[in-house]
């Protein structure tokens, strides 16, 4: 009987290249997402490799969808062994005083909130087994706060500090509690902080070669493929050519 693993925020990114290379190592896929299009697109992609796929549309920020799809999922489908809490994102980038409090609101209910509603929700399926493992891709922007990063470094701070508490919590229940920390990806992140500017997206990828989708996805993959004693709880991947959150070396 094939693995199951949960990803959240699967239309792109690195939800995405997650749910294909879990599937193509054998993994049943539950993929949920805000647009429908690309999930369907996703689920036709995944099936080809021959797993089972649910894919589930709903906004991990509206506490009421992610009861409603999560918590009564299909007697075949609880025996849930990964989640990847990958739902995130960035909005905008001002000094706090010039901050839009619309994307604030965005990212601590995505990032945070999200977080909670889908760990909470799906964690039981976990405790009662005292089987699982719970990725939460946190974020350079976790680990140190850099200029007008304020309010988006701050809800990955509180995806670290969860995801040692949930190791805390989880420890007798035999569950894997693990944070990856990416630098910079090329994904959606960049036009999506920067609301649809595809110019200014571009620029933050110009002069070195940035991590891809695919290269978190393969840190994912290995950390959930380690043997049952051992659990990776932390792990910062960074482009070669990136030092800090904020220090490249570019070649013009």
């Amino acid at each position: 009987m094939n693995k199951t693993a949960v990803i959240t925020g699967a239309t792109s990114g690195i939800g995405r290249a997650t749910a294909l290379k879990l599937a193509q190592s054998g993994y049943d896929t539950i993929i949920t997402g805000r647009r429908s299009d690309r999930l369907s697109e996703l689920e036709n992609e995944l099936k080809e490799k021959n797993v089972r796929v649910l894919s589930l549309c709903f906004d991990v920020r509206k506490e009421d969808e992610v009861k409603e799809n999560l918590g009564n999922l299909p007697e075949e489908w609880q025996q849930i062994d990964v989640l990847v809490n990958n739902a995130g994102l960035a909005a905008g980038l001002s000094p706090l005083q010039d901050g839009d409090t619309d994307d604030w609101n965005r990212m601590i209910d995505t990032n945070i909130k999200g977080l909670l509603y889908v760990t909470k929700t799906l964690s039981p399926y976990m405790t009662i087994r005292k089987k699982g493992h719970i990725i939460n891709l946190g974020s350079i922007a976790g680990k140190e706060v850099y200029p007008n990063g304020n309010v988006y470094c701050a809800t990955k701070y509180a995806v670290d500090a969860l995801t040692k508490a949930m190791r805390i919590d989880m420890l007798r229940y035999n569950i894997k509690v693990t944070q990856i920390c990416p630098g910079a990806v090329e994904t959606e992140f960049s036009l999506v902080r920067f609301h649809g500017d595809q110019s200014r997206a571009d620029k933050v990828y110009e002069g070195y070669e940035s991590l891809v989708a695919d290269d978190i996805a393969e840190c994912i993959l290995f950390c959930v493929s380690r043997p049952e004693h051992v659990n990776i709880n932390d792990m910062i991947v960074m482009p070669t050519a990136q030092a800090t959150g904020t220090l490249f070396h570019k070649v013009p």
